[in-house]
């Protein structure tokens, strides 16, 4: 585990930093479109994200989902540090969005770190800054773009942080990402293929223009 914690945060937190990370953050494995935090659970534990993608989404009271952001090798979830810290409610659902591979690490060292390593206290505070930042888009998205624009940047986001420009999913799956119906999400499909964006397949989607 040490050497994969270097090769992913041995550019940003000291050695001592990293030595104490390896030894107490727990190593876990989740498979493609397992749940990692649900809403209302208790946070006990903050995750790193080692390798994969992890999809964050919030729920409305009719329990459909809407994609907030993505998390990639080498983040942590804002969201998720904010309850550690509050020993709060989770207001998310994280849900592995490939294999993923996460350090979790104890609650209680949280606050411990922000007052021993510099690098700990700079590291969170721009995964906040990202995730605000992250958090605007997915409102701007939602508040000023239509739904094929919107339909395209989640085709390229995905593909990006699945590093492949060939998705495998639904236009089911697709349609409770963003809220909306499954016949809106085929048809507007249709309409990105016939704009050279993408290409359909039978069980699959090429994103062009990335």
């Amino acid at each position: 585990m040490s050497n994969k914690l270097s090769d992913n945060f041995g550019y940003l937190f000291e050695d001592e930093l990293i030595n104490e990370i390896s030894k107490i953050g727990t190593l876990k494995l989740f498979s493609s479109n397992e749940i990692i935090i649900e809403i209302d659970d208790y946070i006990k534990s903050m995750p790193l994200l080692l390798s994969g993608a992890v999809k964050i989404l919030r729920e409305d009271e009719k329990g459909e989902e809407l994609v907030l952001y993505y998390l990639e090798k080498g983040d942590t979830c804002a969201m998720t540090l904010s309850c550690c810290m509050g020993q709060t409610k989770s207001k998310i659902r994280a849900v592995a969005e490939t294999d993923t591979e996460l350090i979790l690490l104890p609650k209680e060292k949280m606050a411990e770190w922000l007052g021993t390593y510099k690098s700990w206290q700079s590291y969170i505070l721009q995964s906040y800054h990202f995730r605000m930042d992250e958090l605007l888009e997915a409102v701007d998205t939602i508040a000023f773009l239509k739904m094929d624009e919107r339909l395209f940047k989640y085709l390229k986001d995905k593909a990006m942080v699945n590093n492949n420009d060939i998705l495998t999913t639904t236009h089911k799956e697709i349609s409770e990402d963003l809220h909306t119906s499954r016949v809106v999400i085929s048809r507007l499909l249709k309409k990105l293929e016939n704009e050279s964006k993408i290409k359909l397949y039978r069980n699959s989607i090429k994103v062009l223009a990335l």
